[in-house]
């Protein structure tokens, strides 16, 4: 191995070159250390567990089912209401937790504005979880 020398007059510079050999000798043994200790490391005590199912306990919010017919008729779980009587069911349902859905089932050539009216009660009565039931087309 070639030493560089700093008195000019004894030959060559100082080598400026890095030794990547010692390097690559500690990552060598730093990898065989590695492979040799990790399956070491995964091996457990055998216990034997005792064996029980289960399901998951999901608790799904019921739905209010909101028809509005052609003519305007107005429907709360097949059961047939005048508007007014909307504000305290939906303070009711509110109150619930888990809050219940509701699903609006309009017929197609029903008017706006029954629609819009249920929707607002709704909002205001803190319903959060409003959505439409549709069919999907048929072709």
């Amino acid at each position: 191995m070639a030493m560089g020398s700093f008195d000019p007059r004894r030959g060559p510079g100082p080598m400026a070159d890095i030794n990547v050999v010692p390097l690559v000798d500690v990552m060598l043994v730093l990898l065989v250390i590695f492979i040799i200790t990790t399956p070491l490391l995964t091996n457990a005590v055998k216990i034997d567990l005792p064996k029980a199912s289960s399901a998951p306990n999901v608790t799904k919010p019921d739905h209010i089912e909101l028809g509005i017919r052609e003519n305007g008729d107005l429907y709360w779980n097949g059961e047939r209401v005048a508007m007014d009587q909307f504000a305290p069911r939906f303070a009711e349902a509110a109150k619930k937790q888990p809050q219940p859905e509701l699903h609006i089932r309009a017929d197609r050539h029903a008017e706006y504005e029954p629609v819009a009216k249920v929707m607002s009660l709704a909002a205001r009565a803190g319903l959060s979880r409003i959505g439409f039931v549709t069919e999907p087309d048929r072709l």
